[in-house]
């Protein structure tokens, strides 16, 4: 029995201790800083745990990799759930703002690193067109420089060059503005999204505002109609008091009365 009441006792030493409001707002911006490094991306969910562990560590609060990422998920699941959830059940996320404010920054990082991409690949299509041109150039001048130049070449020859080149530069210019196109309506539809979120959380702010105000107006109609009562109850106490008061001394009186003619009939009876 002593065993089995140690091993309990070591059991409940081992749970893990419960998260505070301060703590929980360090890990939230601890994982902010870390998403905001140039190697995040590179990096495993392991390695990306670990330093955020690491930074909770350098502000005095021993977590393992492990135990950030459950409580990570848990705050993410009850922020999605807040989303989409009615404004009575505020209490269900109480650090909305600061996971808000992470998802915002990760999301205008991601449209800064679309933006970004599409600009190298645009680059990159600008650096390809020169090595075609020069290549065309250069079997141009080896043609040249060979048994027959572009004005000896047959007619049907140099306008089928001619149709080629021309296809090529609509084709391209097509591709281009395919790419373009896709990413611009990817870019639309996130600023879209990220809209209607912002929307719905000042509408969701802006309601319970409202509902503030409201208990604030219910709670002082309930605190006067409180007072109201206490002033009745006391008035009536009062009013009891006094009749109390006048009885007593109305017996006061009869009793005083009955023990003076007590006396004088004992008075008169000595005489």
């Amino acid at each position: 029995m002593m065993e089995a009441g140690g091993g309990g006792a070591g059991g409940r030493d081992e749970r893990v201790p419960q998260w505070g409001a301060q703590e929980t707002r360090e890990l939230i911006a601890a994982r902010g800083e870390v998403e905001r490094e140039a190697d995040a991306a590179r990096r495993s969910a392991k390695t990306m745990w670990e330093a955020v562990a690491a930074r909770l560590r350098e502000r005095g609060y021993r977590r393992t990799a492990d135990q950030c990422k459950c409580k990570w998920k848990n705050l993410v699941n009850r922020y999605k759930g807040k989303e989409t959830s009615d404004p009575e059940n505020g209490r269900q996320c109480p650090f909305f703002e600061e996971l808000h404010a992470v998802f915002t920054e990760r999301a205008r990082n991601m449209q800064r690193q679309l933006l970004e991409s599409e600009s190298g690949a645009s680059v990159k299509r600008k650096l390809k067109r020169p090595i075609g041109d020069r290549s065309s150039g250069e079997s141009d001048g080896e043609d040249d420089g060979g048994e027959e130049t572009e004005d000896e070449k047959p007619m049907h020859i140099r306008k089928r060059k001619a149709d080629d080149k021309k296809q090529q530069s609509q084709r391209m210019p097509e591709k281009s503005r395919t790419g373009v196109s896709s990413i611009h309506e990817l870019l639309q539809d996130f600023l879209a999204q990220q809209q209607r979120i912002d929307i719905h959380w000042q509408e969701m702010m802006e309601r319970r505002a409202q509902e503030r105000v409201v208990f604030e107006q219910e709670w002082r109609q309930t605190m006067q109609k409180l007072e109201q009562e206490r002033l009745m109850l006391e008035h009536s106490w009062m009013q009891r008091e006094e009749q109390r008061r006048m009885r007593e001394e109305a017996r006061a009186e009869k009793r005083d009365a009955l023990l003076t003619t007590l006396l004088n009939k004992l008075l008169q009876e000595d005489l």
